[in-house]
């Protein structure tokens, strides 16, 4: 157990799409790997790789959810838990008015 190295967490990073454009448009150039734009960039190279891959979907070359249908598919699960929420509350309240009136 000693022998491993602890691997220090590094905090979560959020980048524009301009810059994840940019780096997919390193990638697909070919000069050079994805592992060496990830090391250049100070980038996980999974990050990377679902960049390109999304930036496939989008572009019809694979198929998946492309980039607004995943938006409109994360917006829809939001507003459905959202009424979800509502409906319990609104059962809530008719079972303690039916309750009330007896």
């Amino acid at each position: 157990m000693e022998s491993m190295a602890k691997k220090k967490v590094r905090p979560r990073r959020s980048f524009t799409a301009e810059f994840k454009a940019e780096i997919v448009g390193l990638c697909r150039r070919g000069d050079r790997s994805v592992g060496q734009v990830a090391k250049d960039f100070d980038l996980t190279e999974t990050a990377v790789r679902s960049w390109v891959r999304q930036a496939e979907v989008d572009a019809g070359d694979r198929d998946g959810l492309t980039s607004s249908e995943r938006e409109e598919l994360a917006v829809l699960r939001r507003e459905n838990r959202r009424l979800r929420e509502d409906v319990e509350v609104l059962k809530r309240a008719t079972a303690f008015f039916a309750t009330e009136t007896r």
